[in-house]
């Protein structure tokens, strides 16, 4: 049987790659620690579940329109104008599958064949795979290091081309927890509007965060780029609802019109009772966030004191999200490695801690280590880490 070429050009998930590898040794009886982990270790909140369980026992399970409850489309905006100061339309918003379902819809409505989208690296390992499967193509821009890994507009200027559709904006960033300042994104929106360029802002880890910057929107610094800027965003990360699949997209009428219209023709309606509990998630209070954010706080603060004296590894601190994605290069040179991914499979399969490699990001000196797990455990996987780089050490 021939495939089709846009499946073949699809590179696999190294995030899921390696906890596929770790799951397998935990199975065989192996003491596996993963740090893999893209979600919250916390279980969705009471009231969100009682919103769900209620929501069943009274009949409200049958089909919704393809791009959500009306109800939810309001809580939705209510959010953006209390968090934002941005007002929008139910209209202007979609209900989807998850926040990744909402990313591949846009590109799927946005881009023909050869159409370009700047994509920062690092970056989320499917926003590349998305747009290809588009038809589209990703230009990559290395966030340097030294500028924690952030877009300058200088950098998008000299990406722009004939064919370039849009740049994508992670903030707080999957993998590496920075942010932009508001004086950085009012910078690359100047380009955006000068180009004519779509900003798709993925805010997903938009409550995740832990220093005294504020999470700044895009959209938030004039009508203008508001009109010229689709957000992403969704309750997995904030609300620690990973698998209830509720996400949304936010933006003009005319593109959320035609990605509802896709979805009408592919998922239908996102699951009826969980968008009920997503509903319920937006008219509370955010009490179980702040609640989670103190203990993601207090996980990377410790987990980066441990790691930034390992010899070899070298962090920058994140600001959100619960990543951090320190730079080994020095540590795989000490202990005789060539590659981040021989590193990382000799690290799970010898100290049985489970590593995602940045190559999958982008950033192939790089590692990304989640910290949503409990802190005994990080403790104990730094611990392990630290006893693979002694080992191996070569003189």
């Amino acid at each position: 049987m021939q495939l089709a070429n846009r499946v073949q050009k699809i590179t696999p998930s190294s995030t899921l790659a390696i906890t596929a590898k770790a799951k397998a040794l935990k199975q065989a009886g192996h003491d596996v620690i993963g740090l893999g982990a893209g979600e919250p270790d916390f279980n969705t909140p009471n009231f969100i579940i009682k919103a769900a369980e209620h929501a069943m026992h009274t009949g409200l399970t049958r089909y919704t329109p393809a791009g959500g409850i009306l109800e939810l489309k309001e809580a939705i905006t209510n959010k953006m104008y209390r968090d934002h100061q941005l007002s929008y339309h139910p209209d202007q918003v979609v209900v989807t599958t998850g926040a990744k379902h909402a990313l591949f819809t846009l590109f799927q409505v946005l881009l023909n064949k050869g159409d370009e989208v700047i994509v920062p690296a690092p970056y989320w390992v499917s926003y590349p795979e998305q747009i290809k499967l588009a038809e589209g193509t990703p230009i990559f821009v290395t966030g340097e290091e030294k500028n924690h890994f952030k877009l300058t507009a200088k950098q998008l200027e000299e990406a722009i081309t004939a064919k370039t559709k849009a740049v994508i904006i992670n903030s707080p960033s999957n993998p590496t927890g920075m942010m932009y300042t508001k004086e950085e994104l009012k910078a690359i929106g100047d380009v955006c509007l000068k180009h004519n360029l779509l900003i798709v802002s993925d805010e997903i880890y938009e409550k995740l965060t832990y220093t005294d910057q504020e999470h700044i929107s895009i959209s938030q610094l004039s009508n203008q780029l508001k009109e010229q800027t689709v957000i992403i965003n969704g309750v997995s990360k904030s609300h620690a609802m990973t698998g209830w699949r509720i996400g949304y997209a936010v933006g003009s009428k005319t593109l959320i019109k035609a990605m509802s219209n896709l979805i009408s023709h592919s998922t239908s309606n996102p699951t009826t009772i969980a968008q009920y509990g997503a509903l319920a998630a937006y008219q509370a209070n955010d009490d179980e966030i702040v609640k989670m954010k103190q203990a993601f706080k207090e996980r990377l603060d410790r987990t980066y004191e441990l790691l930034t004296q390992v010899p070899g590894i070298n962090c920058l601190k994140p600001m959100g999200a619960f990543y951090l994605f320190p730079n080994v290069s020095e540590a795989m040179k000490k202990t005789g490695f060539d590659s981040i991914e021989a590193w990382v499979t000799a690290i799970l399969e010898e100290e049985k801690v489970a590593l995602v490699p940045g190559s999958g990001f982008g950033a192939p000196d790089n590692v990304r280590l989640s910290y949503a797990i409990e802190l005994d455990q990080l403790e104990k996987a730094i611990d392990r880490i630290q006893h693979f780089i002694n080992r191996h050490q070569q003189i």
